[in-house]
């Protein structure tokens, strides 16, 4: 070998060897998700702002492993070894209790931060909202747990419904406390309820399918995973049979739907970027408290509203944070 040679590939190991370096010293956030990555782009952006504020910019000085089920619930173990195997310097669970579950079951020591459904020291998943006592925290959403505020609006859209349909889905961990406010809630509104359960795309056209049948002037859409997944679909399906409905989600009316009510996802995934960014930095989990939701937002889509021939009453116009014209 040359010298010239001998001397080129000498600093091409080196450049290799300090690259790799760099590559392994950067840290590494696992971030698992039950929900699927086209229709959480938004929500990623806003994880990304959260990170920023504490310096970390992903590329830059840190890395980002995604982990997508795709509202498919029974793929969460899976990924979330997956991601604890890699490891991973925190682990990032979204999409509902059964993603936090899966991320909290593969490590003790890796910190997990989450987006928790209702109370997670009742849920057994922290051992308290100010100090969680182990290697989790994060934000608990309320989304699922206030479907009796967005039956009271769907009824006061379509005031002449004496029924109305929910659609659930039969695999979510918190579909029998979703039921059961529901049902509350209809007893107070004096209206009947009936449930219409979906877990794939073919089940939600049998589900639609079977509300026509049975004349369901409007249909209330549970919070949940697989449901905001199928975002674009329910959107097809509400239109195709001229059905009002209400979502959990911001993103479901600006996609076409008629209307959503809900916690602000946007700020809830900005708080655990912040969250995961202080982390890297060298805070603890035990020592970050769990953020409450405190901000809600209502959404119509005052076109679908148009198409559907609903008026909108002021009562409901009144609390509306945002119009989509």
């Amino acid at each position: 070998m040359r010298r010239r040679e001998f001397i080129t590939l000498l600093a091409g190991a080196a450049t290799w060897s300090h690259a790799t370096r760099a590559e392994q010293a950067m840290p590494v956030i696992g971030f698992l998700s039950a929900r699927s990555g086209g229709e959480s782009a938004h929500l990623v952006d806003a994880f990304r702002r959260g990170l920023e504020e504490q310096g970390a910019v992903e590329g830059r000085n840190v890395a980002i492993e995604y982990r997508w089920a795709d509202g498919r619930y029974d793929r969460l173990p899976a990924q979330a070894a997956e991601l604890a195997g890699r490891p991973v310097s925190v682990l990032v669970a979204v999409g509902g209790d059964m993603t936090a579950r899966a991320a909290i079951s593969v490590t003790r020591i890796i910190p997990v931060v989450a987006v928790f459904i209702g109370d997670p020291v009742a849920n057994g998943l922290v051992a308290s909202l100010n100090r969680s006592g182990g290697n989790v925290t994060g934000v608990s959403n309320l989304n699922a747990v206030i479907e009796s505020k967005r039956l009271g609006l769907l009824r006061e859209l379509v005031p002449t419904a004496s029924t109305v349909g929910s659609l659930q889905n039969p695999d979510s961990p918190v579909a029998v406390s979703q039921q059961n406010d529901i049902e509350d809630a209809a007893r107070t509104l004096g209206i009947k309820i009936r449930f219409w359960r979906a877990r794939t795309e073919d089940e939600l056209e049998a589900a639609f399918a079977s509300m026509a049948e049975n004349r369901i002037p409007a249909l209330h859409v549970g919070a949940d995973a697989f449901l905001a997944a199928a975002r674009d679909k329910l959107v097809q399906l509400t239109a195709s049979y001229s059905l009002p409905a209400i979502y959990s989600l911001r993103d479901v009316p600006l996609a076409g739907g008629l209307m959503s009510y809900g916690v602000d996802l946007l700020d809830n995934y900005r708080l655990l970027g912040v969250y995961v960014g202080e982390i890297i930095k060298g805070a603890k989990p035990a020592d970050l408290p769990v953020v409450q939701s405190t901000k809600f937002q209502c959404v119509l889509n005052l076109k679908t509203a148009k198409a559907l021939k609903l008026t909108i009453p002021p009562g409901v116009l009144s609390i509306v944070d945002e119009v989509i014209e």
